[in-house]
């Protein structure tokens, strides 16, 4: 298709009803910075909506929100659902405060069931579930919990007792102890908005960067760290989509190293001796293959047999079917997997060799040395970053493809003819495999360089192929949630498509 014969696609432009931006910006940034320094303020914002929605304490509020994982509408859904008490069951925490008992008599004393010692009663401490025991045990108890990784949730040393002991009272006992250990279990306390928040991940920089993310809507999806890395949510893994997480982490282990292709190679041109199962190379002659190890088989189904053949058969051999169609098929998977290996290398190589933009800033400074007036050079770097975007989705649509409409992952969802009906719908990537390469070739000629007329026609060229390849990952995204995994009973989790690429997070206010 020729570039004159496109029609001009602004991804500015609404095309009915609320764009996608217009939406994010209605609901706010839909990922935010977490730093070290507003990690406490993060945790304050979901520590008070609960105690607002509860009118809980905020030691009830963290044992809520804790056992949710930090997700405040799951909290909510909840308490709609089931009901405030049996809310509050689930979670262990009882809200029956019986008092402090250093309100009775200093003068009276109690025997404390776990050390079985007389004790004061001021010095006997009770819990919201009512079970009452010395401060020395009370306090032994929580040393041992904070040591063993347990601070999040110490519940109360009574047996079968799992009501979550009171933070504050936790606080003060280890600290009159081990005043070290005490900021530990604060620390421990604040770290669980990141490592129990289902919302909340750290960032997969190497080496670490220090901020985690949080998203405010759907954890399937794409992000951008302060620090410019970018992963799946999902999976911390790097950006994947229109793979899922489970594809992403099948074609990784398939397809990582070099001892995945020689496999390959191997399937293809070489079978196993039935007796020492070492591979063997035929090149040539007739099917009967003779190992190494001096054991003849026929090279059609991989059975053994004895020496004697002709050049149409071996003597007292009739190949079995069931081998034959094994065979087959692994010759046939593999050849798939190269098929879809092939073109996904392709496409990643092309990848690293353009996310360089120096060359690209450095033709926006002449172009804007060149020309007095102010002109807006967006264009270049909005194409740069569909070319990049557009560039990955369409490298990791083909193990999607490879996962999906193989004999592998859904073989028993989709018969052959719906793997060939859908397949056919889906595979747009020759037309989008001929646009992006035009845009790649546009955006690396040397367009600062040329005259007003050729610059101008360079230019539309650019805009318009941006806008093409934008509509074509968005006609394949829909494609994959319309067509592709409709009526599929397996859940697979697929992010929807950005037009605007990830979403980069901000820090939190």
């Amino acid at each position: 298709m020729d570039s004159d014969s496109i029609d001009y696609y602004d991804d500015d432009v609404d095309d009915g009803g609320l764009s996608e931006g217009a939406l994010r910006s209605l609901n706010g940034p839909s990922c935010k910075v977490i730093t070290k320094e507003c990690l406490l303020a993060a945790q304050r914002e979901d520590l008070q909506k609960v105690m607002e929605l509860l009118s809980l304490t905020e030691n009830h509020a963290r044992t809520l929100l804790i056992h949710y994982r930090w997700d405040v509408d799951n909290v909510s859904e909840v308490f709609v659902n089931k009901g405030k008490d049996r809310q509050y069951e689930d979670a262990c925490v009882t809200l029956h405060d019986n008092g402090d008992s250093s309100s009775l008599q200093t003068s009276s004393v109690t025997i404390c069931v776990i050390c079985l010692e007389e004790v004061p009663v001021y010095k006997m401490t009770t819990m919201d579930c009512g079970h009452c025991f010395c401060n020395n045990c009370w306090t032994e108890h929580f040393l041992v919990k904070i040591n063993e990784g347990q601070s999040r949730r110490i519940s109360c040393m009574a047996h079968k007792c799992n009501v979550v002991c009171d933070e504050s009272k936790i606080r003060v006992y280890v600290s009159e102890k081990d005043p070290d250990l005490a900021k530990k279990f604060d620390g421990y306390l604040l770290e669980s908005y990141i490592d129990d928040n289902k919302r909340v991940k750290w960032c997969p920089s190497v080496p670490h960067c220090g901020y985690a993310i949080r998203v405010e809507y759907d954890e399937y999806c794409e992000v951008e760290c302060a620090c410019g890395v970018q992963f799946c949510f999902s999976c911390s893994s790097e950006a994947h989509f229109p793979c899922s997480c489970q594809m992403f982490e099948l074609w990784t282990e398939k397809c990582t190293d070099d001892i995945n292709q020689t496999k390959t190679w191997m399937i293809i041109n070489s079978k196993k001796c039935p007796k020492c199962h070492k591979p063997v190379e035929k090149n040539g002659g007739c099917n009967l293959a003779v190992c190494i190890c001096r054991q003849p088989f026929c090279w059609l189904c991989g059975g053994a047999t004895d020496f004697n053949h002709n050049w149409r058969s071996i003597e007292g051999h009739t190949c079995e079917e069931q081998q034959m169609a094994k065979a087959a098929r692994e010759k046939s998977e593999s050849l798939c997997h190269t098929h879809y290996l092939d073109r996904f290398k392709a496409h990643k190589e092309s990848l690293k060799a353009e996310t360089d933009l120096k060359k690209l800033q450095s033709k926006i400074s002449n172009m804007e040395a060149r020309d007095k007036k102010i002109v807006d050079y967006s264009w270049v770097t909005k194409g740069a970053e569909r070319l990049i975007l557009s560039r990955r989705i369409l490298s990791y649509s083909y193990p999607f493809a490879y996962f999906m409409f193989g004999d592998i992952f859904l073989s028993e969802e989709m018969t052959k003819e719906d793997r060939i009906i859908k397949q056919n719908l889906f595979e747009q990537q020759q037309q989008a495999e001929s646009h992006i390469e035009r845009l790649s070739f546009f955006l690396a000629e040397p367009f600062d360089e040329f005259d007003e007329k050729k610059f101008n026609e360079s230019q539309m060229k650019i805009i318009t192929l941006s806008g093409v390849m934008d509509l074509l990952c968005k006609n394949l995204y829909d494609c994959i949630d319309n067509v592709i995994l409709c009526d599929l009973e397996t859940t697979i989790n697929i992010a929807p498509y950005r037009s605007k690429g990830v979403d980069k997070a901000v820090e939190i206010d």
